[in-house]
């Protein structure tokens, strides 16, 4: 169960989440999840820089170790990475103690202020040990979320679900994974031409 579009009740019951950017330019926050993916990644890259548009990357720490060289080509093109945990863990079943060293741990590998919690769920104790000077994290969520890695949503309704739904400001989540790479790569070449049509950039986050 997700909402492809985050309702506001949600994005006030965790304020100190970032869900979306200002909205006073015709600006789009792509962001990627789950990645370096030695197929995926390359892929979004290529695609990216067709349109001179600048991304964020929430990585896997233990991906960031197994695919080195694709971490380093998303940070040689200028994109934002994010700390994404060591091993993609779910912060609601995951004890606080282990769930904060596996965010510690990836950040040896990741160096970012940003902090995406897989799947989106993290307590509210977890969050706000962000801020310890442990880890030094600002929690990133989104505004609009592709439904790329659900195998029961099509191509089609992958690229509906963000061009529906996105706007001024929206901070958009992807998957460079092998799980949707398939969405991927119908939904995104198509998702920068048309905004890059209606006068839209694309930027990396900076918080």
């Amino acid at each position: 169960m997700y909402f492809v579009k985050t309702p506001r009740w949600l994005m006030r019951l965790y304020p100190n989440c970032t869900w979306q950017m200002p909205a006073d330019e015709k600006i789009i926050y792509l962001t990627f999840d789950d990645g370096p993916h030695p197929v995926a990644t390359p892929f979004v890259l290529e695609q990216l820089k067709k349109y001179n548009a600048l991304a964020t990357f929430f990585c896997i720490g233990k991906n960031v170790v197994e695919n080195h060289q694709v971490y380093e080509a998303v940070l040689n093109d200028g994109h934002a990475v994010g700390n994404h945990t060591m091993h993609h863990l779910n912060g609601w079943k995951t004890a606080d103690d282990i769930y904060i060293n596996d965010i510690a741990e990836a950040k040896k590998y990741i160096d970012s202020g940003l902090f995406r919690p897989p799947y989106g769920r993290a307590t509210r104790f977890q969050l706000k040990m962000l801020a310890t000077p442990k880890l030094q994290l600002k929690p990133v969520m989104w505004t609009v979320i592709s439904g790329d890695f659900d195998n029961k949503v099509s191509e089609q309704d992958c690229l509906l679900n963000v061009l529906k739904n996105t706007t001024e400001g929206s901070i958009v989540v992807f998957h460079d994974s092998e799980k949707a790479f398939n969405n991927v790569r119908y939904t995104l070449p198509k998702v920068l031409e048309h905004f890059a049509d209606k006068g839209y950039r694309f930027e990396k986050i900076i918080l």
